[in-house]
């Protein structure tokens, strides 16, 4: 556009100027500003540092779930009632957050862990502690509450039973991560008076939930980070946990095979079966001769490892006592007869 105003443009100014009006020029409209994203802000506290990775939280986690399903069948075999045990959470906590958070009094087991690094901790909850107690002596599981005191030596012998339990599994699930040596050091009631770190240092706690009958309670199993701090490295579910099955290859049917090969087994052959009474077995003497009433043409039984593999018949070879394989044993080969026969004394 020109600069320059043209007469009718000057005759409206002026006469807009007298008539009051506002001669100023409309606001060029204003674009409206892009509206930015809304950026995801997570809550970071400097008293719970994340020390532990999430793939290793993630291999933690999934190796614990495998062993709360194998401990719940063995828990269910030792109290003859069905146990159900259920992984509720696996998070990080400093370990004064995790004692202020159990009862008082409680089973507070301190767990030698070699080789890894000072010790784990395993809590089980009175609620569901003493109706596990009442039913190894043969009671029934009752929802009435639970007894808040200590445990007495015979409770604590009772408890062994079901910690060593949790021992032995826990041994089979990190078996492909570490071979752990696992001993209960000592039971404490108040998990307050026990400083086996910092109160500021961090922990993995890995909680269980234990349903038997009724009653539900808790059991903590907590790993401080400076006990798996060296070996997080082999916390990963592509090292330690792979449950796709790869087909055998010629090459390791070969180095199995090889290896069975060498492998010593015990071979035994029955040359007669029968039976006689208590009193002839205890008075039987040098020279007695025991009578059965097996052919002499009668294939004999060739034992492998304890089991019936071969028929063969007895021989000799370059004077000494053999046997020559007739074939295959097959069940119905041979009817095994126990004739209840005398011991013959020699006259």
């Amino acid at each position: 556009m020109s600069d320059v105003l043209s007469q009718a443009e000057v005759e409206n100014l002026l006469n807009a100027i007298d008539g009051g009006e506002d001669v100023r020029p409309a606001p060029a409209p204003v674009a409206a500003a892009p509206q930015r994203p809304r950026e995801k802000v997570s809550v970071y506290d400097f008293k719970r540092p994340e020390r532990v990775g999430k793939e290793q939280m993630r291999s933690l986690q999934t190796m614990h779930e495998g062993f709360g399903r194998n401990f719940g069948a063995a828990l269910s075999a030792l109290l003859r009632t069905m146990v159900e045990v259920k992984l509720t959470s696996v998070d990080q906590l400093t370990f004064s957050e995790f004692v202020f958070s159990l009862e008082n009094p409680t089973c507070f087991n301190l767990i030698t862990a070699s080789p890894l690094e000072g010790q784990l901790i395993l809590d089980i909850n009175p609620s569901i502690l003493f109706p596990m107690i009442d039913r190894l002596l043969g009671g029934s599981i009752s929802s009435a509450p639970p007894a808040r005191r200590p445990l007495t030596e015979i409770e604590l012998r009772l408890v062994s039973r079901i910690t060593n339990l949790f021992l032995n599994e826990m041994q089979n699930a990190w078996e492909n991560v570490l071979p752990l040596q696992l001993s209960v050091d000592r039971v404490e009631s108040n998990p307050q008076l026990v400083q086996i770190i910092p109160a500021n240092e961090v922990i993995v706690l890995v909680s269980f939930e234990l349903t038997v009958g009724e009653m539900r309670g808790m059991m903590n199993l907590c790993i401080p980070f400076n006990s798996i701090e060296r070996v997080s490295g082999k916390l990963s579910s592509n090292n330690w946990v792979s449950y796709a099955k790869k087909p055998a290859s010629a090459e390791s049917m070969q180095r199995i095979g090889s290896r069975i090969a060498e492998a010593p087994v015990e071979v035994v052959v029955e040359l007669a079966s029968t039976r006689i009474s208590t009193a002839d077995m205890l008075d039987l003497r040098v020279g007695d001769i025991i009578a059965s009433e097996k052919d002499v043409n009668e294939p004999l039984l060739v034992y492998v490892e304890g089991k019936p593999k071969f028929l063969a018949s007895p021989g000799q070879l370059k004077g000494r006592k053999a046997i020559q394989v007739k074939g295959a044993f097959q069940p119905l080969d041979i009817k095994v007869n126990f004739p209840t026969n005398s011991v013959a004394k020699p006259s």
